[in-house]
């Protein structure tokens, strides 16, 4: 019997059996197939994995093992780059091909390259696939053949193409047992304080778990979700973004999905889907600008002045900084590794307007905090805050928290919940404090500065400050 020598399949961030191309090509008429997954903490540099998203890693493992294993398989784990990784692999099982999902992050593209050379050089091959964008980013042009640099036209053309329809999984593998590292050695968990007692009351991670709540999602909350969304004390989101980026769940299995429930659904639907492919054209800015996660996309913004005060950062950081509906969102990303995404733009917006601190500060923070750490989404997300990437809001667009608190948390239940020290405060001073008389914080048991912090800027101070660095900035660039 003529012997087949296996193909690997280099998991990434499509940590799933359903719907993967790399996997399914591995496999082919019956092949045996080695399941490998990386941890590769040098590539990366500044952008290794953070503690949160390490957190989710571990778990997110765990799941695919297990599938694997109903399958007949098993996840092998090798820590170290992949171009040395892959190619000890490749001597250990004779292996001539290796299949993997492509990423989009510039380090993983030049580790793609120097990977692709190491194979070659043992008699191997690389071959990448589409697992997590719906579309070929080299693909999506203007009429004239340009890149997009504008949301709208970019969704546009989107929503006229059609995804490729989601794959099956496999129905059975096979291959070689092979040495493997120990999950647990590679210490993705918390070590000296667990911080992570949030992050296991909120999530269920893994390919089922991401099925499962995509169905919740599709059968209640997208019915309102054009204004849910916008509510944070509600559940109105579909809090997929962690089991997308880790490719637990494909995008096109949540585009046909949901396509496939949108007759029902009404406007909701529509936005959701806007929402997808706001992910897609994130992606799309990274490939096609790989140095935006350090460097604004319009130049100008490099002379913009900041302040780098680190008293001011911490309070930011840890939810101290006197505003509620600011520190009502950064207490719920170090809680749950996660914040509402329109209150991702409150705090991101006073982080760099109204404390005027450079907006890599905030991407590096929320790179380190969420489960859902995405390179693409949190520059593109960041760079639209501060109005330096290419389709941004205006940097004059300054959200004035105090208003937007009152305005998307009228009742008050996200501040209560995330700052409870507030929680006796009427509605009509819960989101600006330092207005409220002293018989109204002492019947509330609040002491301004001591249980709670006095604002830490002045917000129509902060706002001023903003705006004429921002004239000025404008003015030397002219």
């Amino acid at each position: 019997m003529t012997h087949i020598p296996p193909a690997i399949v280099w998991f990434r961030q499509d940590l799933r059996l359903q719907d993967h191309p790399a996997l399914l090509a591995a496999i082919g008429q019956d092949r045996p197939v080695v399941a490998v997954y990386g941890l590769d903490d040098a590539s990366p540099g500044i952008w290794a994995l953070g503690g949160a998203a390490r957190w989710w890693l571990h778990h997110s493992l765990l799941s695919l093992d297990a599938a694997l294993r109903r399958c007949g398989g098993a996840l092998v784990l090798r820590r170290g780059q992949a171009c040395h990784v892959l190619p000890a692999l490749v001597a250990e099982t004779g292996a001539t091909e290796v299949h993997a999902g492509r990423m989009h992050e510039p380090w993983a593209r030049t580790a793609d390259a120097a990977t692709a050379d190491a194979l070659r050089a043992v008699g191997a091959s690389l071959t990448l696939h589409r697992t997590a964008t719906l579309f070929d980013l080299d693909q999506v042009r203007t009429k004239t053949g340009g890149i997009y640099g504008v949301y709208t036209p970019f969704a546009r053309t989107c929503r006229a193409l059609t995804p490729d329809a989601p794959l099956p999984p496999p129905e059975r593998l096979h291959g070689p047992t092979l040495k493997s590292d120990r999950l647990e050695d590679w210490d993705l968990l918390p070590t000296k304080r667990d911080w992570s007692a949030g992050f296991r009351e909120t999530w269920q991670v893994g390919e089922n778990a991401a099925h499962t709540r995509l169905a919740a999602f599709l059968e209640k909350a997208v019915h309102g979700y054009d204004t849910g969304r916008n509510i944070p004390g509600r559940p109105g989101t579909s809090m997929l973004s962690a089991h997308l980026h880790w490719g637990e769940l494909s995008p096109r299995q949540v585009w046909q999905t949901a396509r496939a429930a949108a007759k029902q659904t009404g406007e909701g639907m529509e936005v959701f889907l806007s929402e997808i492919l706001w992910r897609e054209f994130a992606a799309y800015l990274l490939w096609h600008n790989p140095h935006m996660p350090e460097q604004p996309l319009r130049p100008a913004f490099t002379a913009l002045p900041v302040r780098r005060v680190a008293d001011e950062l911490q309070a930011w950081r840890h939810g101290r900084t006197g505003v509620p509906i600011v520190d009502a969102g950064m207490r719920q990303l170090w809680q749950l590794g996660w914040m509402h995404n329109r209150v991702r733009m409150i705090a991101a917006s006073f982080l760099v307007k109204h404390m005027l601190a450079p907006w890599q500060e905030g991407e590096a923070w929320f790179w380190d905090t969420l489960v859902d750490a995405d390179l693409a989404s949190n520059s593109a997300s960041w760079q639209w805050i501060a109005g330096c990437g290419i389709d941004s809001q205006p940097f004059f667009r300054v959200f004035n928290p105090v208003s937007q608190g009152e305005k998307f948390d009228p009742d008050g239940a996200y501040v209560r919940q995330f700052v409870p020290e507030l929680a006796r405060l009427p509605d009509a001073v819960l989101h600006a404090p330092w207005l409220a008389d002293a018989g109204t914080l002492a019947k509330a048991g609040i002491v301004l500065g001591e249980t709670y912090p006095r604002p830490i800027v002045d917000l129509a101070q902060g706002r001023d400050r903003a705006l004429a660095a921002y004239r000025d900035t404008v003015k030397r660039a002219a």
